[in-house]
């Protein structure tokens, strides 16, 4: 790996390690209602541990995509603390593998799984996206939701997914996309504060995906939807601002606002 690309993954790694949606914030939470750890379900984990637009309804909007069933296998890539990977696992019987470079997710993501019991059905590999621990041709499907937008090489991520489909195989995915009205200082914060290596287009993936033998059943804007959730994302980020300055103190609570409502 060259400098530039090892100076992005700590970047993302450092902007993960102190998100304010973690392990240890989900179970302040679940405490905080008197929810007890003791014999905890997916069912009511689920509403605390999604850290993607669109919660639970997101999750079953790709697995309809997808037409996951109860005996496919399928991959998460960029899993994150594993809100989704559970979610399925226990929505729709399938089997799934979780994929992440941010130890600490990765690690969150283990430990939620096996505190809810899911371990049997959901696993998870602390590994790179770009090259990844798999053999070829091992999962039914493959999803992402709006982490992808941090993976520096497209065209190499698409074919990973490629690689590690079987014949026949589904990627349903969603990501954040650089939209032509965005200006060039816009384009430079949004790297820098919001560690975006390079916001594909809908074109750009489109072709992508041709490029690795995939044929295009549905490609929806969620331009206007994402637009009223990240207002309500931000209103719920600065709901944990104690919680945050308690952890990674005010100057990063600031520091996270402020680039959250520009991002907004």
């Amino acid at each position: 790996m060259n400098d530039t690309f090892e100076s992005h993954t700590a970047s993302v790694t450092q902007y993960y390690d102190s998100h304010p949606i973690n392990e240890e914030q989900i179970l302040r939470t679940l405490a905080s209602k008197q929810i007890s750890l003791d014999g905890l379900t997916e069912d009511v984990l689920k509403d605390y541990d999604q850290d993607h637009y669109g919660g639970v309804e997101a999750n079953d909007v790709l697995a309809r995509k997808a037409g996951i069933q109860s005996h496919h296998i399928v991959l998460d890539v960029c899993s994150g603390v594993g809100g989704p990977s559970r979610y399925l696992a226990h929505r729709y019987g399938c089997r799934v593998v979780g994929l992440d470079f941010t130890e600490t997710r990765y690690c969150a993501a283990q430990y939620l799984t096996r505190m809810v019991g899911l371990d049997h059905l959901v696993s998870y590999r602390h590994g790179n996206a770009l090259a990844m621990p798999f053999v070829d041709a091992e999962f039914d499907v493959v999803i992402g939701q709006e982490a992808w937008c941090h993976v520096p090489n497209k065209a190499r991520l698409i074919a990973e997914c490629a690689r590690v489909l079987k014949p026949g195989g589904i990627i349903a995915f969603t990501d954040i996309l650089r939209q032509p009205m965005l200006t060039e200082p816009e384009w430079e914060q949004l790297m820098r504060e919001m560690t975006y290596a390079d916001l594909g287009s809908f074109e750009r993936y489109r072709s992508l995906l041709h490029q690795n033998g995939f044929s295009i059943e549905a490609c929806d804007d969620l331009s206007a939807d994402w637009a009223e959730i990240l207002k309500n994302r931000l209103a719920m980020y600065r709901s944990l601002k104690d919680e945050t300055i308690r952890r990674f103190g005010a100057a990063h609570f600031e520091a996270w606002d402020s680039s959250y409502a520009f991002f907004v």
